[in-house]
């Protein structure tokens, strides 16, 4: 069976610094009709749960510990049995959200998670959170970037946790490098490609966001 990616967009609130905002969040699976991996399990543990439509889930993975992309985690953790996985340097993030639900494994740059056939290649891109992972995966020629990396920009960095120069050299330093045909899905919004937002990069480096 040939792996593919599912995307669904979940609804909520993003919560941080003592401000709240509404969001949409891109939840991405990838699998096969058989086993999945979750990318970001936002908001909605049900219609994550559903859009699997009975495939195993092997992995719940995070690519940060901001709360609207973790807060349906632990219970689709409960629901399916996947174990949650999270890079260390979150867990302050993490705790914020879950005080009294630990993440199930650590996450490690360079780090490879296999399912369906399809290798997804752990790239720590600190600075819009100091864990940040972005998943490469060159057989779908994608990289899930959560929020480093959007398309027009890399991510937010004017909240507690966050630098923008650390968020620049992780984009500059492990995304650009990719091919500039590899799309990037990211964790808000559309989809882009490498290619297309190398010059993005330099603007904002040139007007000091």
């Amino acid at each position: 069976m040939t792996a593919r990616i599912d995307h669904l967009v979940t609804s909520g609130t993003f919560a941080l610094d003592g401000g709240e905002w509404d969001v949409d969040n891109n939840v991405w699976i990838v699998g096969d009709d058989t086993e999945a991996v979750v990318i970001d399990a936002a908001h909605d543990a049900a219609a994550i749960t559903a859009a699997l439509g009975g495939r195993t889930l092997r992995a719940i993975i995070c690519t940060h510990a901001h709360n609207d992309h973790i807060d349906a985690a632990p219970a689709l953790a409960d629901a399916t049995g996947a174990p949650v996985l999270l890079h260390p340097d979150d867990l302050p993030l993490w705790r914020q959200t879950h005080p009294d639900r630990a993440p199930d494994a650590e996450l490690a740059d360079g780090q490879e998670l296999e399912v369906a056939g399809v290798r997804l290649k752990v790239l720590h891109t600190p600075g819009h959170a100091p864990g940040a992972v972005c998943l490469y995966a060159p057989k779908l020629n994608t990289v899930f970037t959560g929020d480093t990396l959007f398309q027009g920009g890399p991510g937010a960095t004017g909240r507690s946790f966050s630098h923008f120069p650390t968020i620049v050299d992780s984009i500059r330093g492990r995304l650009l490098s990719l091919p500039p045909d590899t799309v990037v899905r990211t964790g808000h919004g559309g989809s882009t490609t490498v290619g297309a937002e190398a010059p993005h990069l330099q603007e904002w480096i040139a007007r000091g966001h």
